[in-house]
């Protein structure tokens, strides 16, 4: 196992700069999700870690060794992919024991090893089969079970259940979080999809045009984003934004641009008059007798909980998410009156985008 320091990295493509000085520091034995839309850079940094990509700037230290100019194989990493990249003409066991086999180990230490992973994988079963025989979920374990073989320093994973069904990804999931509390690798995750970072990381990076926006613990970002980009591809449903102006009369409160007036806590008075993004997740609003009035426009009941889209104050006013875990009846045109709970509002500069706090 080893650290991973990612220091003033930069990546470009001819004159198109696609990397924009990025530092990470990954502790050893932690599990850190690089996660934000496509195109945002994260793949990129992933394969600069893995020495696929040349690094047109900045360091990357694996342990005590900058492996800016060392070749992949000499990294001591496992690389998972997308498409699981197993070949076809060789068994399951061949798979997962090739990197082995061309270190030139052992045949002995080769199968022990590859019981070991398959043991651990639910794989025992299954190591004379050719990949063609396998589900989508197998061949997956296949391909970690690969890199369990090697015993890296560092697991990479690049986007490893895109491919699979909701309910496989799901499985999936759990079973990546076991292996690495098992086997406690340093471990680095790519994916675009928000849940799964949230559900498996110890520490994630949101990056954005190839820019690190925000680095912190899951539920770090999710309670307190850096800015309103973090805030709505953090959560989901997604954050709804209200555009308005604060005002500061005594008591904090947020003018909605259709009139509507939302309660605002804590905010300083030298905010007053300011433009501003008002920030409220649908989880975290709640039907009021005295709370601002909402028209009903659709209504999505999930069993568990239920999904109300409204228009914050009248006919021309914004649309909002809200979600309720009680059950109820609720009727398209109807009108219900909302409220944020204590405390949840978030609050944005309407230029920049940056968190306003106090």
């Amino acid at each position: 196992m080893a650290t991973v320091d990612i220091r003033g990295v930069k990546k470009a493509y001819g004159t198109t700069r696609v990397i924009h000085g990025v530092d990470v520091d990954i502790r050893d034995g932690e599990f850190v999700v690089l996660v934000g839309p496509s195109g945002c850079g994260k793949s990129t940094l992933l394969r600069m870690i893995a020495g696929l990509e040349n690094i047109t700037g900045g360091e990357i230290r694996i342990g005590d060794r900058v492996v800016n100019d060392v070749p992949p194989k000499e990294r001591d990493i496992a690389m998972v992919f997308q498409n699981y990249a197993l070949y076809p003409h060789m068994t399951v066991g061949a798979n997962m024991g090739f990197s082995l086999k061309l270190r030139g180990a052992p045949r002995s230490e080769i199968d022990a090893r590859v019981a070991r992973a398959a043991e651990i994988l639910g794989l025992s079963q299954l190591l004379d089969r050719y990949p063609r025989q396998l589900s989508g979920g197998q061949r997956q374990r296949v391909a970690m079970g690969r890199a369990i073989v090697r015993d890296p320093q560092v697991f990479l994973f690049d986007e490893p259940l895109s491919n699979l069904d909701a309910k496989l990804r799901v499985q999936m999931r759990t079973e990546i979080k076991e292996l690495h509390q098992r086997l406690k690798t340093t471990t680095v995750y790519v994916t675009h999809d928000q849940i799964e970072a949230m559900t498996m990381a110890d520490k994630i990076v949101v990056m954005h045009d190839g820019v690190v926006e925000q680095i912190g613990a899951p539920l770090d970002l999710y309670d307190k984003p850096a800015n309103q980009f973090v805030a709505g591809f953090i959560g989901s449903p997604a954050m709804n934004f209200i555009g308005g102006t604060v005002e500061v009369n005594g008591t904090g409160q947020f003018r909605c641009d259709s009139g509507v007036m939302m309660p605002l806590e804590g905010i300083a008075a030298t905010h007053h008059g300011r433009r501003a993004v008002y920030g409220l997740r649908p989880e975290h609003i709640r039907i009021v007798p005295d709370g601002a009035p909402a028209e009903v426009i659709v209504v999505e009941p999930t069993g568990s909980e239920m999904l109300v889209v409204a228009r914050l104050g009248g006919p021309k006013g914004q649309e909002i998410a809200c979600l309720f875990r009680e059950r109820m009846t609720l009727q398209p045109g109807e009108t219900i009156k909302i409220s944020p709970m204590k405390g949840m509002p978030h609050l944005f500069d309407e230029a920049s985008g940056a968190r306003l706090d106090g």
